[in-house]
This record gives structure tokens, C-alpha cells and sequence, in this order.
């Protein structure tokens, strides 16, 4: 990470992490772990066309399905992603 350009905004009802990486760092970030302490972490996901993949599989068509239907599934595209929308396309 990239101290100087990374910060924390919390108010009363939301926080606001930004993150920087650092010059050396390339790709995108597929995950992160937030919580009260170490020892009580979630994983978050960031907004991604394969983490909505996977989200959108899962929810769709649980791990008993057959192969027919996981061949049928919905093809999901991310169009846009800004801070106060996510547009995806389903066909």
C-alpha cells in the first residue's frame, strides 16, 4: 500500500476506506478482510465481473445442479462501476 494517499473517513452511520497500492503493485485486488479485530475477520469482495460470477452462480443455481443447468446459466458482464452504481448486463 501507499500510505500518504491511502485514508479512513468515518462518521456516524459509514466508513470510507481508500486504498492506494503502491508503484510497484499491478493487477486488481479480488478480495480484502475487515472486522473488529484479527480474530474476527470477513472477507469482502471487491466489485468484479468474476466476483459477480461467482456471487450470481451460487446464488442462481446452488452446488446440486445438474451440468445441463450450469450450461444454461446467464452470461453476467460488469458495464460500469462508479461510487454510487454498478451497471451489469445479463443476457
Amino acid at each position: 500500500l501507499l500510505c500518504p494517499e491511502s485514508s479512513v473517513s468515518v462518521s456516524a452511520r459509514n466508513a470510507v476506506v481508500v486504498l492506494a497500492k503502491a508503484p510497484g503493485s499491478t493487477g486488481p485486488w479480488h478480495s480484502f478482510s475487515f472486522g473488529p479485530e484479527p480474530s474476527a475477520l470477513q472477507e469482502g469482495l471487491f466489485v468484479s465481473e468474476e466476483n459477480i460470477d461467482g456471487f450470481l452462480g451460487t446464488a442462481l443455481c446452488p452446488s446440486s445442479c445438474s451440468q445441463s443447468a450450469l450450461e444454461s446459466q446467464p452470461l453476467i458482464e460488469v458495464l460500469d462501476v462508479s461510487e454510487d452504481r454498478i451497471q451489469i448486463r445479463v443476457e
